[in-house]
């Protein structure tokens, strides 16, 4: 695997992990690379409570079995909060993440943008964009300014994290990279990124944005989601026919244009097959593209 391929992986340990008899988190590693993939995101959602010890000894076994590893911060992270406090504590959870990614031996942490704090969109993108800023103030002063920030498109429609606002806090430094979530960014737009134009539409908008290389190294989360007219609703598997989107022209697209982001699933317990399948479907298309 080199870095100019994309990287794929589950969000998390799938029930196939536990099923399988596996109870540790340390075996992960070894399990992924059995299974042919090659990336996995470490879960903060609730709190950042690792400890250095156990998360050096996850990082060793993922470098044992060639799994590179990203973290997701705390979902209750809120940079536009109308509580001054509050933001503090958001910068107080992403140097933690960012801590904790550093140890576990890897360098990307995906950040929840939050909601809007009673403002204007307009208003609270400016505010959120401060946050980001100073988040990564206090990086640079921890000497962690190798980690590099993912902001998140959301799902919910009421929530900050929409393209353009995601790729404006991008703007913010040069070492953020974009974390897509097609899941995410199908729900908000009611079933509006499921097509191959629509997603080839959005990759060109990053590039345009933040430019080639940024793009093609962005970081993606993938699952397939129910939504209602807030946007999402709860995340699906694999196997739903009803909602989107379709992961088919999504690794067409990936492999024609050379991108090589890391590819996170997020699917409801099974993100590790489905993880496994966009890999597949990605490794025909390269094959296919070389005739």
């Amino acid at each position: 695997m080199t870095e100019n391929q994309p990287r794929f992986g589950p969000a998390g340990n799938s029930e196939d992990f536990y099923q399988q008899g596996y109870k540790s988190i340390l075996q992960a590693p070894g399990w992924l690379e059995s299974l042919g993939l090659t990336a996995y995101e470490y879960q903060c959602g609730h709190g950042v409570r690792t400890s250095e010890t156990i998360a050096r000894a996850i990082g060793a076994k993922a470098a044992e079995h060639g799994i590179a590893i990203s973290l997701h911060a705390p979902y209750y992270i809120s940079l536009a909060s109308a509580d001054e406090q509050k933001r503090e504590n958001s910068i107080e959870y992403i140097r933690k993440s960012a801590r904790v990614v550093d140890w576990l031996g890897g360098n990307r942490v995906v950040v929840h943008p939050g909601g809007l704090g009673g403002r204007p969109r307009g208003e609270a993108a400016v505010l959120a964009a401060q946050t980001l800023r100073r988040a990564q103030t206090a990086l640079d002063e921890d000497g962690l300014g190798h980690i590099r920030l993912c902001p998140e498109t959301m799902g919910k429609i009421n929530q900050l994290g929409d393209l353009d606002e995601v790729l404006a806090f991008c703007k913010v430094d040069e070492r953020f990279l974009p974390c897509i979530d097609f899941g995410h960014m199908n729900a908000r737009t009611l079933g509006g990124v499921n097509t191959r134009e629509a997603m080839a539409a959005l990759l060109d908008a990053v590039a345009d944005a933040l430019g080639e290389e940024r793009a093609r190294q962005f970081h993606m989360h993938f699952s397939k989601i129910e939504y209602s007219k807030g946007g999402e609703k709860r995340h699906l598997t694999f196997a739903d026919e009803t909602f989107g989107p379709d992961p088919t022209p999504l690794m067409e697209l990936l492999a024609e244009r050379g991108c090589a982001p890391f590819v996170i699933c997020e699917s409801a317990g099974t993100q590790a097959v489905d993880a496994l399948t966009m890999k597949t479907l990605f490794e025909k298309a390269i094959r296919l593209k070389q005739g």
